[in-house]
């Protein structure tokens, strides 16, 4: 296979990212900021998601409620981000335009219930709850709600998430936009078939975790072959930033730009040897594979 200098990669890189650019600039978000949002369980992934809503104005602070499950967390909130914060979930979601679910999948039902006298078919009900599929939830809602299924990742806290998406029986075209649009404020979205909403949980949901076992253990080896911790996980860090950068940018197969980098009786084929003989290739996918089959029974647990 042919090698690929650098300035191929380079020029390669510009020309994808400005296609992209334009490609991306071409579709107008909705207008969200006149929007009543209610944010249920507004925890670690409920909370980084409100926290960039408000830091960029995507929503307005007078517009929003939102809540914990403990009073004293709810004041704390509430201090924090100007909004108001209780553990009503009725009373939060009360002429609310959409309601972003954060609970977990275990007391889904029970919020459901609590809650649906209160939704109609103007409400857009949107999900992040690991495993409840899209038929669950409106089978607990009125006829015609619609609903919008998410599955986000925690690097969202630094606007680089990844949220998979997909819509209910009930929910149209610009109810997908509007879901977009709210999980593209802090990173990249792809819309998927429900089907395939454990798998999209499994790899992007679970993977930052299996990302930072990788990042670690590169660290690791550089403080092995003498560098100080603190620039070997500096180098770690930004070597996995980068290359995934490349791959999202230039759409290249992550194998022909392995191929790039690996000269003929390089340095860098004998360390693919020894990741091959380790087998890092099958345990990461069977990784995924477990992670996937588990997210498909979140919901059943008590």
């Amino acid at each position: 296979m042919a090698l690929f200098t650098a300035a191929d990669i380079v020029g390669h890189f510009a020309a994808t990212r400005e296609a992209a650019l334009r490609a991306h600039t071409s579709t107008m978000p909705p207008k969200l900021s006149d929007k009543k949002l209610a944010v249920l369980g507004a925890g670690k992934l409920g909370g980084i998601l409100l926290r960039a809503y408000l830091k960029q104005g995507l929503f307005r602070a007078k517009n929003v409620t939102a809540t914990v499950k403990h009073g004293e967390k709810a004041a704390a909130l509430a201090k924090e981000l100007g909004v108001p914060v209780t553990n009503e979930n009725r009373k939060a979601v009360k002429g609310a335009d959409i309601v972003l679910l954060g609970v977990k999948p275990q007391v889904i039902a029970e919020v459901l219930t609590e809650i649906a006298p209160e939704i109609t078919e103007e409400t857009l009900i949107i999900s992040v709850a690991a495993s409840v599929p899209t038929s669950y939830l409106e089978q607990h809602l009125r006829e015609n709600v619609p609903v919008i299924r998410a599955m986000p990742n925690t690097p969202a806290a630094v606007g680089c998430g990844m949220t998979g998406i997909c819509r209910g029986a009930h929910a149209g075209r610009e109810h997908l936009e509007i879901a977009r649009a709210m999980f593209e404020a802090v990173g990249r979205t792809v819309v998927v078939d429900e089907k395939n909403m454990d798998a999209v949980t499994g790899l992007s949901a679970s993977g930052p975790a299996f990302a930072y076992i990788i990042l670690e253990s590169l660290a690791e080896a550089g403080v092995k072959v003498g560098l100080p911790r603190d620039v070997a996980t500096l180098l770690a860090a930004q070597t996995m930033k980068g290359s995934a950068s490349v791959v999202l940018e230039t759409g290249d197969h992550p194998a022909l730009l392995k191929d790039a980098v690996t000269t003929p009786a390089g340095c860098t084929i004998d360390g693919i040897l020894e990741l091959e003989e380790g087998k890092l290739r099958v345990t990461l996918i069977k990784a995924v594979v477990k992670a996937t089959s588990r997210a498909g029974e979140l919901l059943f647990e008590k």
